[in-house]
């Protein structure tokens, strides 16, 4: 019945930041662009697809979006995206070169290495290498 994830939604003010560090640093690729008017149901929005070795990014800009406040402490809902590395040293260090900080970790444990970083919008990312 359900088969995966199709995509996750990522709501942005700085829409051409955000594809460059997803597209530029990341490694996505772009897929189609488009704008939405939305007739009857609010404002447009820009969307942009990008796309990751099958999984899907779907970047929207609304105009007038408002930035919700930051969480102080863990809060229940949805906490962060994690994107699966190769090599855990790698990539963190590859990351560093390219002036992303890594604000948590890494840390190994018996079954993978895991780390945070934050999107340029401040979004948390964690990263996962599975030892397999």
């Amino acid at each position: 019945m359900f088969k995966r994830i199709d995509h996750i939604e990522i709501v942005t003010e700085q829409m051409e930041r955000t594809v460059e560090f997803y597209v530029g640093i990341l490694g996505f690729t772009m897929g189609s662009r488009e704008r939405v008017p939305r007739s009857g149901m609010g404002v447009p929005m820009d969307i942009v697809y990008l796309e990751l070795n099958g999984t899907m990014i779907e970047l929207i800009r609304y105009d007038g979006a408002t930035p919700a406040p930051a969480p102080k402490d863990e809060q229940l809902g949805y906490r962060m995206m994690a994107l699966e590395v190769e090599d855990m040293t790698k990539a963190t260090e590859y990351l560093k070169a390219k002036g992303v900080e890594v604000t948590w970790g890494p840390t190994t444990a018996q079954k993978f290495a895991r780390a945070e970083i934050r999107d340029c919008n401040g979004f948390r990312i964690e990263l996962r290498q599975w030892f397999r």
